[in-house]
């Protein structure tokens, strides 16, 4: 089973400026993520975007979703920013039945060596793989319906909303 991986950005791929503090992108590490966590699920990536989610519009999303119902494969893995990750997952839900799509992302850059995003990107692999098609979200070991989960900001995870 291929899964294709599509990189829009997010907290995933963001590296430190020791000099002014600031968070930004150079490039995914996706695939330095792949080889150490020793995956040998066959991926296919393409990266769409590297972006904080805090600034993706409905345009970035139209691209996301047009990448998904264009894709040949039916398993889907897309990384993305937290902050706004269901309200992308809606956008793809309301029109994505033959596939299953998963995203996820990282509440900590991948280069801080502390990061949840290993964990997240092997779950979402696994997810995508036994899951019925429709769009999911994985965070922390958990998997949402992408009409029942939102970002809880207070405890820092997803969660289910009803």
């Amino acid at each position: 089973m291929l899964i294709k991986l599509l990189i829009t950005g997010g907290t995933f791929d963001k590296e430190y400026n020791e000099l002014n503090g600031e968070l930004f992108f150079r490039k995914s590490h996706l695939h330095e993520m792949l080889a150490l966590g020793r995956s040998r699920v066959p991926v296919k990536i393409k990266t769409l975007m590297m972006i904080d989610s805090l600034f993706m519009t409905a345009a970035h999303r139209a691209r996301i979703l047009k990448e998904c119902l264009a894709a040949r494969e039916k398993h889907i893995v897309i990384t993305h920013g937290t902050d706004t990750m269901p309200e992308t997952a809606e956008a793809l839900g309301r029109r994505i039945t033959d596939k299953t799509v998963v995203l996820t992302g990282a509440m900590i850059p991948y280069k801080f060596g502390s990061s949840d995003g290993m964990f997240n990107l092997g779950s979402a692999l696994s997810f995508a793989q036994v899951l019925p098609p429709g769009v999911y979200i994985a965070m922390n070991g958990r998997y949402f319906n992408w009409n029942n989960v939102r970002k809880n900001r207070t405890k820092g995870e997803f969660e289910e909303v009803k």
